[in-house]
């Protein structure tokens, strides 16, 4: 019983420790601030307000809730401890060992403590040269973030999007993705993935296709990043449809530009001008608090415009499925030799890989 208690209270002061390090009293101040809010008679008075908020009180519960379960767990454990009654033994050895199990699974999200990691996040992806087969090759990698989000519970919703030339092709994609930690999880897929393969268009040429990937905190709130108006270029125009063909008879396409840095986002998807401006702010938000961290930045006003070239050549992924198959991180060493399990959404020893990578340099 001795042995126990002691183990007791040493998990109990990791949990401590943890609880601090993701900020924990702030985050249940903050779940109190929106369950105030959510009890409002006047909540639904403005609709948008509303869904953010019982999005956000969600999404902390759910965060929130297994750490106050280990917590309560062994402050259980070490109550019962105190009753010193050996026939209690066996069962409190065994609620201890889950709590520690749980901890464990629970310590992952540690390793998640950079800016906007737990934010959600805004996923491009970007058919390099090469045509049909680039073209592919970023539909594979759609397919691929979209099973991986599955598997992690998010909710993934197309913001843009530009057919490709051929069937189930693309040329470009803009996703949202909502739900814990997103941006934490994905930022290291930020960067050119190369793919090596037989080409499905001529079977018989052996092609190295290239699309580069985008993530970027979603990031609602302008005050978490503030943006001169006088650094905004902001035009509007005409939607146009697949072929060139109008979408929609106003000029509700919007194109914005940051003239400091020459980042430019554009958005047309058939919504209203106002809708769509709010969306690329949103993503250029992202994209300058992406740059930001990059650059270590301290103010927005110290941004450098981002050089696109050096970030087509900066390569993080090679897939290789013809004449071996295998998936290799340039950055961690991290490989694998089922390919087809990786596209099919296999990403997390890969993530796991790169978050333990960067926490060691």
């Amino acid at each position: 019983m001795e042995q126990l208690h002691s183990e007791a209270l040493e998990l109990q002061k990791q949990v401590a420790g943890a609880l601090d390090r993701i900020g924990f009293a702030k985050l249940e101040q903050r779940k109190a601030e929106l369950d105030q809010q959510a009890s409002s008679p006047d909540l639904w008075q403005d609709n948008d307000r509303a869904q953010k908020v019982l999005r956000e009180q969600s999404a902390l519960e759910k965060r929130l809730a297994p750490w106050r379960a280990v917590r309560q767990s062994v402050a259980d454990v070490l109550e019962l401890l105190d009753m010193q009654d050996p026939a209690l033994s066996d069962d409190l050895a065994k609620q201890l060992a889950s709590a520690r199990t749980a901890f464990d699974e629970l310590k992952e999200e540690l390793k998640l403590g950079g800016p906007y990691d737990d934010h959600d996040a805004i996923l491009s992806i970007h058919a390099g040269a090469g045509g049909a087969d680039a073209q592919d090759w970023a539909a594979m990698l759609l397919r691929m973030y979209v099973r991986y989000g599955e598997k992690e519970g998010w909710n993934v919703q197309t913001v843009e999007e530009s057919a490709g030339e051929n069937p189930n092709t693309i040329k470009s994609i803009v996703l949202e993705i909502t739900g814990a930690f997103v941006y934490g999880k994905l930022k290291g897929e930020h960067g050119v993935h190369r793919l090596v393969r037989l080409s499905p268009f001529n079977a018989e040429s052996r092609e190295t296709s290239f699309a580069k990937v985008e993530v970027t905190p979603k990031i609602d709130a302008p005050e978490e990043l503030e943006i001169d108006d006088k650094d905004l270029k902001i035009d509007v125009y005409r939607s146009g449809g697949h072929g060139g063909q109008s979408v929609n008879t106003t000029d509700s396409a919007v194109r914005i530009t940051h003239l400091p840095t020459n980042i430019v986002v554009a958005i047309q998807n058939e919504r209203s001008q106002l809708q769509n401006k709010e969306t690329a702010l949103q993503i250029l938000r992202g994209r300058l608090a992406q740059l930001q961290v990059e650059q270590h930045a301290e103010r927005v006003s110290e941004l450098k415009g981002p050089n696109e070239q050096a970030a087509w050549g900066n390569q993080i992924r090679s897939y290789v499925l013809h004449p071996y198959k295998q998936v290799k991180d340039l950055r961690t060493e991290h490989t694998s030799s089922d390919p087809d399990k990786v596209l099919d959404g296999d990403l997390a020893p890969f993530i796991t890989a790169y978050l333990e990578h960067t926490l060691g340099n």
